[in-house]
């Protein structure tokens, strides 16, 4: 079987190490799997191609120069032609599986003319993300990108179901939109890992945090119920894994409570290093602050689920239907720093209970979310796609 993988979004660097470009990896990791030929098109690929994408076929689309956001915008637009254009040189392909980014539509487009299977993943409302953090000059554009890709697609694979209320305004057919959450690699989270990943001699109870450091990700308030939290346990410690645009006020913030010993700040690391930093911790929180609209399908919080870590998380979009509050990991309200200090308490006072939680959180996230089980369902959709297509045609 022969794929196109599609990535047109400029932001992404797909080698890297931001939570995008890993899940970017992974999709084209299960499919390679899966003796499946892919072929990759991207304007971006970051850093060194991993030593088992050997075998992929690497097709680059035009970079796009640091202009003004207008110019920018439409040269992202005119990449369509060249996407299409190398496309149909590399052509036969058994079908397209692109990540939707906001000005591409060339791939949905050169699948429906060829009638092959189309598959559109959808990790984030891109218009509203775009025009509110970074600027969107031509929105109405993208508006009626989005109308055009969203429609074309044979199957659109949704990460959470907030992600697939807001694709649905969008298209006629709400049915082809199909609900698949994130994922692990099972085996970067192998027994033989677990087992190998010893915390210090010197032990101290350790709080974890992965990911970027942006806005949402509810630093300040893991800092706050921290500093609380250190007062009762002057032993323990913070351990921050990541970087962002928020990492100079979060060290202003550590400094201003004289937190500075408490509290480590390790930076991004490759994916294969974070079951290492996993491993020094004794439990792992993901402190969303309460947003109106909650559409992530967050990858730490399967991560640390997936290392056996007892997982502290706010109760809020598709969190609250992973976890099982008290079974599985411990469920907080959004944005409410107290509650989180109290379960950080009630876990450090048990080692039974970190053990359990862990033990269970681990076992569903290894049954029923990895990555391979999400490639399993991928070509499920590819599959119910190639017969409809085929019974419109006859």
């Amino acid at each position: 079987m022969k794929v196109a993988y599609v990535c047109a979004d400029v932001g992404i660097p797909v080698f890297g190490q931001k939570g995008c470009a890993i899940h970017v990896q992974e999709i084209i990791r299960s499919f390679l799997a899966k003796n499946i030929e892919i072929s990759l098109f991207t304007p971006r690929l970051g850093e060194k191609k991993p030593c088992d994408f050997e075998k992929i076929n690497i097709y680059p689309l035009p970079p796009i120069p640091k202009v003004e956001k207008g110019e920018r915008e439409k040269i992202a637009l005119s990449i369509n032609s060249d996407l299409d254009s190398l496309l149909t040189l590399t052509q036969p392909f058994d079908f397209i599986y692109e990540r939707y980014s906001l000005w591409s539509y060339a791939g949905v487009e050169f699948a429906q003319k060829r009638g092959i299977p189309s598959i559109l993943e959808v990790n984030a409302p891109l218009i509203i993300e775009q025009d509110r953090h970074r600027g969107l000059v031509h929105r109405q554009e993208a508006e009626k990108i989005a109308q055009r890709v969203f429609e074309s697609a044979t199957v659109i694979i949704a990460v959470s179901k907030e992600i697939k209320s807001y694709v649905s305004q969008y298209v006629s057919n709400p049915e082809k939109i199909t609900v698949i959450p994130n994922g692990v690699n099972a085996q970067r989270f192998s027994d033989d890992v677990i087992k190998n990943s010893h915390k210090e001699s010197n032990y101290r109870f350790t709080v974890g945090f992965v990911g970027s450091l942006k806005p949402w990700h509810g630093l300040p308030i893991l800092i706050d119920s921290f500093a609380r939290f250190n007062r009762d346990y002057p032993e323990s410690r913070l351990l921050i894994v990541g970087d962002g645009t928020e990492k100079d006020f979060l060290v202003e913030n550590v400094e201003q409570r004289q937190l500075q010993s408490a509290v480590q700040f390790v930076g991004a690391v490759s994916p294969d290093m974070i079951p290492y930093w996993l491993g020094k911790m004794d439990v792992g929180v993901a402190p969303y602050p309460s947003l109106d609209n909650f559409y992530f399908s967050p990858l730490k919080v399967y991560e640390y689920m997936a290392a056996g870590l007892p997982v502290i998380a706010s109760n809020i979009g598709q969190i609250k239907e992973l976890i099982e509050d008290g079974i599985d990991g411990l469920l907080c309200e959004a944005g409410d720093s107290l509650a989180l200090t109290n379960a950080l308490i009630i876990l450090a006072r048990s080692h039974l209970l970190r053990d359990k939680l862990g033990t269970s959180a681990r076992a569903k996230i290894l049954s029923h979310y990895t990555w391979d089980k999400v490639a399993d369902k991928i070509l499920a959709c590819v599959e119910q796609s190639r017969l409809r297509i085929k019974e419109g045609n006859s």
